[in-house]
């Protein structure tokens, strides 16, 4: 797998880099960002991975996040791929829930996304081969993951799937049950089919209530976010208290579903995750 470095910038002390590769599971280039806060040679840092919403590419919270200060304060890595192929040839449809920009972080069996839409497979597998190959100093061993929205869906997926892979999980405003939302539904009936079973490892509280645990979990949501019809954070409360999964719900008054509240709580997430991985 050729990296291919698009740019790269100094930032508290580190180093804000762009990358492009040619991805076997989507067929396509795929373009991702990765902060490296400074670090001795040798040294080996813990990664953190933020998963993006719908519409949205890496280029979102790499320039409206700013996590680099707490990043560099805590030394962490910080990982953030697009949330979907593009291009000439993918497939797309009208709308902004589904199609480009809307891969939600599932391997679509479905013509003609098929061929495609596999951001499982590059977000599980082949996107920490890459960065465990090209990025020495990061370790692999200590990894964190965290998104927003269709991101925060896919944070909370595959953390449910993996807990032996990721130290600790959280999510900003994620959508809580995937199989019980409008946006889900499009999605998982387009990329997966009409079989219901198929949907419940892409559905966080499904997961929870089919057996998988996380050791606690933690969620930022804005009260006044103009989705909460589509986010359904209840629904992950009831799920977690059901399972005994210690959730730190945090209903932040006043904020929206924009970058103004990523911005504003995702320092306080990267320290969260920081006491964690450090460990």
């Amino acid at each position: 797998m050729t990296l291919e470095t698009v740019s790269t910038s100094k930032a508290h002390g580190g180093t804000q880099g762009v990358y492009r590769h040619a991805s076997s599971a989507t067929g396509t280039p795929m373009t991702f960002s990765v902060y490296v806060p400074a670090h001795d040679p040798g040294e080996r840092l813990p990664v953190l991975w933020y998963l993006s919403g719908l519409t949205c590419t890496h280029a979102n919270v790499t320039e409206k996040g700013e996590y680099r200060a707490a990043c560099a304060e805590h030394r962490v890595i910080f990982i953030a791929p697009d949330t979907s192929p593009r291009g000439d040839g993918v497939p797309d449809a009208e709308g902004y829930d589904f199609g480009q920009g809307a891969g939600f972080y599932l391997d679509a069996t479905q013509a003609p996304w098929s061929a495609n839409f596999r951001m499982r497979t590059y977000v599980e597998d082949e996107l920490p081969a890459l960065i465990a190959a090209e990025f020495p100093m990061a370790d692999m061993t200590r990894q964190s993951i965290t998104g927003h929205s269709m991101g925060g869906h896919g944070a909370l997926t595959i953390g449910l799937r993996n807990p032996d892979r990721f130290r600790s999980v959280s999510a900003f405003a994620p959508i809580a049950s995937a199989m019980r939302c409008s946006w889900g539904e499009k999605a998982l009936t387009g990329y997966l089919g009409t079989n219901l079973a198929a949907w419940r490892v892409h559905d966080a509280c499904a997961l929870i209530a089919d057996g998988a645990r996380l050791s606690e979990l933690l969620v930022d949501q804005g009260d006044a976010d103009g989705f909460l019809d589509q986010l359904k954070p209840e629904l992950l409360r009831e799920a977690c208290a059901a399972a005994g999964i210690p959730l730190t719900l945090r209903m932040q008054p006043g904020y929206d579903h924009s970058y103004y509240f990523i911005s504003t709580f995702l320092p306080d997430h990267i320290a969260w995750h920081a006491e964690r991985l450090q460990a």
